[in-house]
């Protein structure tokens, strides 16, 4: 996996030159921690998740994506919200520059063990609290911050 560089809100920015849809899962355990890896590219702990396929639903998507990058099978259940900033611009290393299109679903764990990734170097639960001491990139403190604002109504923007 090549390295990203994620920029928000950044007058320096390079111009983007790509748009895929994309999903993530906000899952919670029993405890209320969040699902969350620390990308092997960024350093970052995120959302699991990833860019659809041809021939899958975007749902469909972020339940194998979720699979892949932790090792745990979950189900949705509802959606938190769709993140399309063109202020947030990912720039990686093969020289594309991806504006954010990204739906948020939330879901719950339905079988599976946890399991590291190619794509990670850590997944575990984490509260929220913790989560404030952690490097987590703007955007997904947004999602987090929505999850924890306990809307009933997903988040458009």
């Amino acid at each position: 996996m090549g390295s990203r560089r994620d920029y928000y809100k950044d007058p320096d920015a390079p111009k983007p030159n790509s748009l895929k849809p994309g999903g993530s899962a906000l899952v919670v355990d029993e405890a209320g921690r969040v699902l969350m890896q620390r990308r092997g590219d960024s350093g970052n702990w995120s959302l699991p998740g990833g860019i659809m396929e041809v021939g899958e639903t975007l749902e469909d998507c972020v339940i194998r994506e979720t699979r892949e990058e932790t090792g745990l099978d979950i189900e949705i259940t509802g959606l938190l919200g769709i993140y399309t900033d063109p202020d947030h611009v990912i720039e990686y290393s093969d020289g594309e520059v991806r504006q954010e299109f990204a739906i948020v679903y939330n879901g719950r764990v339905v079988g599976g063990e946890i399991q590291v990734s190619h794509e990670s170097t850590e997944v575990r639960f984490v509260s929220l609290e913790e989560l404030e001491d952690l490097p987590v990139h703007p955007t997904v403190r947004l999602r987090l911050q929505h999850y924890q604002d306990g809307s009933n109504l997903p988040w458009l923007g």
